[in-house]
């Protein structure tokens, strides 16, 4: 560990969003302004994993990826495995944990974001005089209403990309390997790339949706992703993530494939008939093709 002190944050920064990036650019601005290295203190599960399962919520991000975004950031960060004995600490033995193994000298903290088995039932006020104590300046973080990663949720959830996307501040990206589907796509004349979605990951309600799709080549094309279980050609399907890449004729098995999701087109419906379900797929894609146009998905 360098000599240099440390300002920190701790939390569950699950999708990397604007208030995330709120208090992460604070956490900065404090840091030149006292010669501090900032640094994120995340964990490596969602704490509800470890404290109660049954109500653990779908991640926006997997825990290597938000690692990742959050150094992107310009952020020292320091990833804690969510043990039952990290569960236990309390929120002075946290911050006499990190106060003596990171040289933290100042802590950021937020309005609901506690730490420790007791912290559900402290405020920032309480923070600050633990760290009177322990020689911990304790600030608190600036709130970007109306914006959590529970939110983020509900929006994906009811199939709203687009207020997702707001609050991200980029589109939600949701990726995995491309497996053998049922080749229903291809025989309507629309080949589509069957994506196998991490367990824990959240998918976006039922829908068709325009997305920017990206290849672990660094190719992009604009696609229409659809979720759900082709009712007009077939009974008793399990829920697919199907993605059809405009423009694009490679063999995708076996590889990485990312959406990044733009807009919702439209719910999952059932049609009169194969020519009519063709027909309305080719307008999907136009509309795609439109949105990808004006510069929806950016990739970031």
């Amino acid at each position: 560990m360098d000599s240099k002190g440390r300002i920190a944050t701790v939390g569950t920064f699950d999708g990397v969003h604007t208030g995330h990036l709120a208090v992460i650019g604070f956490l900065k601005t404090l840091a030149a302004s006292r010669d501090l290295t900032p640094v994120v203190i995340t964990f490596d599960r969602h704490p509800l994993e470890t404290v109660a399962p049954g109500r653990a919520p779908l991640r926006l991000m997997d825990p290597s990826e938000e690692a990742e975004r959050l150094r992107s950031l310009g952020v020292e960060v320091r990833v804690e495995a969510f043990t039952p004995a990290l569960m236990k600490l309390s929120a002075r033995e946290w911050m006499e944990r990190i106060r003596s193994g990171l040289g933290v000298e100042a802590l950021v903290v937020g309005y609901d974001n506690t730490f420790g088995c007791d912290g559900v039932d402290m405020s920032v006020a309480d923070y600050a005089r633990l760290g009177v104590a322990l020689g911990i300046r304790v600030d608190e973080a600036p709130v970007v209403a109306g914006v959590s990663s529970s939110a983020i949720r509900k929006a994906l959830l009811s199939g709203d990309a687009e207020s997702a996307g707001r609050m991200l501040g980029r589109p939600y990206r949701l990726g995995g390997t491309v497996v053998k589907g049922r080749q229903l796509g291809r025989q309507l004349g629309f080949p589509t790339a069957n994506v196998s979605v991490p367990s824990g990951r959240l998918v976006p309600a039922r829908g068709v949706y325009a997305a920017t799709a990206l290849l672990d080549d660094g190719q992009e094309a604009p696609a229409v992703v659809n979720i759900g279980v082709c009712p007009t050609v077939a009974e008793g399907l399990a829920p697919t993530v199907e993605a059809h890449l405009i423009g694009v004729e490679a063999d995708l098995y076996g590889r990485l494939l990312t959406l990044d999701f733009t807009a919702r087109l439209r719910g999952e419906r059932r049609f009169g008939s194969l020519s009519e379900l063709k027909a309305q797929i080719a307008s999907d894609v136009r509309e795609a093709e439109c949105l990808s146009s004006r510069g929806y998905g950016d990739g970031a």
